[in-house]
C-alpha cells in the first residue's frame, strides 16, 4: 500500500560527517515505517547514489534521486567574500524526475566542484537553466533563497526568486516548509502559505532527516564536531538548533503540516510523478581504435591476429595444445564481449614498454591467461606454470576482466597521459575511495571530541582486539576489559561510537584506479574534485563496476623503480641486465631468502614472511610461489 507521506529531503553519511546514518540504515528505517519511496539528497554530491538506488530496490522500496544543491549567489565563477559575511550560496533540493533528469543532475553536481567551488560546490542560475529538463524542484531549508529573502522582509525579492524557479522548472517547483521545532521555520510556514496563494504555487514538506532515530541526536552532534573540527563542548561551535532532523512517521508529520494546504499530498504527488531506472548489467567500453593499416576492424578478429603473432613470438610454432587453449580463450572473450577490453590493456603496456616505462611482470588471476601473455600484459608463461584461465575470466559467472598492472612509481602518470590523449580528456579520470570510521578509529575520534586525553582514548581504542575488519559489537564481546570500560566511565563513548561506527569519514582518490568511458564522462558518473586538486568520479570502484564503466587499476610500484634506477647504474658500470631473462635457479638468491634477507623485495619483506622464510628454506622459485600465496589472510592461519 502506497504511504501518504514521502521523506523528500534527507542525508546519509555520503554527506560527510555531516549525515549520521548509512544508506542500508536509511532504507531500513523507511521500510520499518512502513512507507513505499523515499528520497535521498546529499550536501552538493551524488556520492551514495549506486548503493542508495540498490539498496531501496532490493527492500521494494522506490529510489529517488536527488541532490540538495549549493547555487552561487551571482556567478559561479565569482570567488570572493561577501560583505555580509556569508559564503555566497543559497540551498535548493533538486530531484530527478525521470533518467534525463538523472543525467542533467549528473551535470550540475559536476559543474559544482569543476566550476563553481568556493567553500561549497555551487551551480548558479544559468546552470539550472541550461540542465533542468526532469528535474524537480524543491525551495530549500531556511538557507533557501526564497526563505531567506522572506525572513529578511524582504518581500519583493522572495516573490522574484520564486518565479524566476517557477520560470525555469515549469510546473515543477514547490514550496519547502520544514518544522523542527524552530521559531524561524514557523514563520516561514507562514510566509510561504501567502507567497503560495499570490503566486499559486504549490507547497510541500520535508523534515532534512540528517540520522535514523530521535535518540541518534547526540551522536550526530558528536558527528558534526568531527566534520567542524571542534570539541563538543565549545560554546562558538556549528550545532542543529533541536533534535528533530530524524525520519518522523506519516503521523508525525500529518500533525506538524495538516495546516498547510496539500503540503502532505504533494509529497506523494511528486514521488508518483518520478519514473527513473540506472540501467544495470550492460558493458559501456570505449572503443578501441584499430589501425587504418588493419586487413579486419572488427576487435574480436584484430585481437586473434595480434594474441597469435604473440604466440609465435613466445613460443615458436603455434603447437596443437597452444592453439587450443588460444581458441578457447578467444572463445571466452568473444562471447563476453571483453574484445576491447585486452585491446586497450595491451595498448598501454605496449606504450609503456616502448616508451622504457618499467611495467611488472602481472599479478593476479590474470596471468592465467595466454591472451595475456601473448599481447605482453603479463610475462609469465601460463602453460608452463599451468595456470588456470577460469580464475581470470569464467563465461558462467560474467563480470568485467580485472589486470592489475604495476608501473614504475615515478612515471605512472605518463601512462594514464597517454591514455587520456588516446580517448580523450572528458573520457578518463581517476576514481573516488571512502575511508570509513573503523572500530578503533571511530572510539578515537569521539573521544577527542568528547574531551578526553589522548592518553585515555589511546588505552581505550586498544582494548579492542587487532582481528580484521572487527566490528565494535564483536569487540564488547570479545574483550572484558572493554566491555567494563563501555559500562563505566567511557559509556558515552561507546553509545556514540556504536552509532558512527562504519559510516564514511572521508573522501579520497583511489591508489590505483581509472576509470575510462565512451564518450563524455558525465554522461554516465558525475565527477569530484578533491581540496588537493585531483579530478574522480564521484562513484567509487564497486559502483562504477555496477554501472559496466572500464576500470583499469595503474599501481605505482616502488619496487620497479628501485630495479630500473639499479639496472641503469649497473649499466653505467658496463653490466647489461635483461631482468626479463634472470635464471631463476641461481642457489644464492635462494639462500638470501632463506636467512629472510628480504626488506625492500616486494611481497617478502614483512617482518612475519621473512620469519616464514627462515621456517620455509626455499630452495625453488615453486617454494616462493607456494609461500606468497600462502601468506595472505585465511590460508596463514594454516602456516605451522
Amino acid at each position: 500500500m502506497a504511504s501518504e507521506f514521502v521523506h523528500l529531503h534527507n542525508h546519509s553519511d555520503y554527506s560527510l560527517l555531516d549525515g549520521a546514518q548509512t544508506v542500508q540504515t536509511l532504507v531500513n528505517t523507511i521500510d520499518d515505517l512502513g512507507m513505499d519511496s523515499v528520497a535521498l539528497t546529499e550536501h552538493g554530491n551524488m556520492f551514495s547514489v549506486i548503493p542508495y538506488y540498490k539498496a531501496a530496490k532490493k527492500a521494494g522500496i522506490k529510489p529517488i534521486i536527488g541532490c540538495e544543491t549549493y547555487v552561487a549567489v551571482g556567478s559561479r565563477f565569482e570567488k570572493k567574500p561577501r560583505a555580509d559575511g556569508g559564503w555566497g550560496n543559497n540551498h535548493l533540493v533538486l530531484l530527478a524526475q525521470n533518467y534525463k533528469g538523472y543525467q542533467n543532475l549528473m551535470k550540475l553536481v559536476t559543474f559544482g566542484y569543476l566550476d563553481g567551488f568556493y567553500y561549497r560546490p555551487r551551480v548558479d542560475i544559468d546552470l539550472l537553466k541550461e540542465h533542468n529538463e526532469g528535474i524537480i524542484c524543491l525551495s530549500g531549508c531556511l538557507k533557501g533563497e526564497v526563505t531567506e529573502k522572506m525572513l529578511k522582509d524582504d518581500w519583493e525579492s522572495a516573490k522574484e526568486a520564486a518565479l524566476r524557479f517557477a520560470e525555469i522548472f515549469e510546473n515543477r517547483f514547490y514550496l519547502e516548509v520544514q518544522n523542527h521545532g524552530i521559531p524561524d521555520e514557523a514563520q516561514n510556514i507562514q510566509n510561504m502559505k501567502k507567497l503560495a496563494g499570490e503566486l499559486n504555487l504549490p507547497l510541500v514538506c520535508t523534515n532534512d532527516a540528517h540520522y535514523a532515530k530521535h535518540e541518534h541526536w547526540e551522536a550526530h552532534d558528536v558527528h558534526i564536531c568531527l566534520g567542524t573540527g571542534k570539541d563538543r563542548d565549545d560554546p562558538n561551535r556549528l550545532r542543529y538548533a533541536t533534535p528533530e532532523f530524524y525520519f518522523k512517521t506519516q503521523d508525525q508529520m500529518y500533525e506538524m503540516f495538516k495546516d498547510v494546504p496539500n503540503a502532505i499530498e504533494n509529497t506523494r504527488k511528486i514521488a508518483d510523478s518520478i519514473d527513473i531506472e540506472l540501467p544495470m548489467g550492460d558493458y559501456h567500453l570505449p572503443n578501441f581504435p584499430i589501425p587504418e593499416d588493419a586487413s579486419d576492424k572488427d576487435p574480436d578478429t584484430y585481437l586473434q591476429k595480434l594474441c597469435e603473432t604473440g604466440v609465435q613470438n613466445q613460443y615458436g610454432d603455434i603447437k596443437p595444445e597452444l592453439r587450443s587453449r588460444l581458441d578457447h580463450e578467444l572463445k571466452v572473450i568473444k562471447k563476453m564481449g571483453f574484445a576491447g577490453y585486452f585491446l586497450i590493456t595491451a595498448d598501454f603496456v605496449k606504450y609503456a614498454k616502448d616508451n622504457d616505462i618499467p611495467v611488472g611482470p602481472g599479478r593476479g588471476s590474470a596471468a592465467g591467461s595466454l591472451v595475456s601473455y601473448s599481447l605482453g600484459i603479463t610475462t609469465i608463461d601460463p602453460m608452463r606454470h599451468n595456470l588456470l584461465f577460469e580464475r581470470f575470466l569464467n563465461p558462467d559467472r560474467i563480470s568485467m576482466p580485472d589486470i592489475d598492472i604495476d608501473f614504475c612509481i615515478e612515471r605512472r602518470g605518463e601512462v594514464i597521459d597517454y591514455i587520456k590523449d588516446q580517448y580523450g580528456e572528458k573520457s578518463v579520470t581517476q576514481i573516488i575511495t571512502f575511508g570509513k570510521m573503523k572500530a578503533r578509529q571511530v572510539i578515537r575520534d569521539v573521544g577527542r571530541v568528547l574531551g578526553y586525553s589522548f592518553g585515555e582514548i589511546d588505552r581505550l581504542a586498544k582494548l579492542i582486539p587487532t582481528t580484521l575488519n572487527i566490528t565494535l559489537e564483536d569487540a564488547l564481546k570479545q574483550s572484558p576489559d572493554l566491555r567494563e570500560a563501555g559500562e563505566g566511565q567511557y559509556k558515552d563513548v561507546i553509545e556514540y561510537s556504536k552509532v558512527l561506527e562504519g559510516m564514511n569519514r572521508h573522501a579520497s582518490t583511489h591508489a590505483a584506479g581509472v576509470v575510462i568511458a565512451p564518450g563524455d564522462l558525465t554522461d554516465f558518473v558525475p565527477l569530484y574534485r578533491s581540496p588537493q586538486g585531483d579530478v574522480t568520479s564521484q562513484y567509487d570502484m564497486k559502483g562504477l563496476e555496477t554501472l559496466g564503466l572500464l576500470k583499469l587499476d595503474f599501481l605505482g610500484l616502488r619496487n620497479l623503480t628501485v630495479i630500473d634506477n639499479a639496472l641503469k647504474l649497473l649499466k653505467e658500470r658496463g653490466e647489461n641486465i635483461d631482468i626479463e631473462k634472470i635464471p631463476m635457479d641461481d642457489a644464492k638468491v635462494y639462500k638470501i631468502f632463506a636467512k629472510g634477507l628480504t626488506i625492500g623485495v616486494f611481497q617478502f619483506e614483512s617482518s612475519g614472511m621473512r620469519e616464514f622464510l627462515k621456517k620455509l628454506k626455499p630452495t625453488v622459485i615453486e617454494d616462493l610461489i607456494a609461500m606468497n600465496a600462502l601468506y595472505r589472510p585465511g590460508p596463514m592461519a594454516n602456516i605451522p
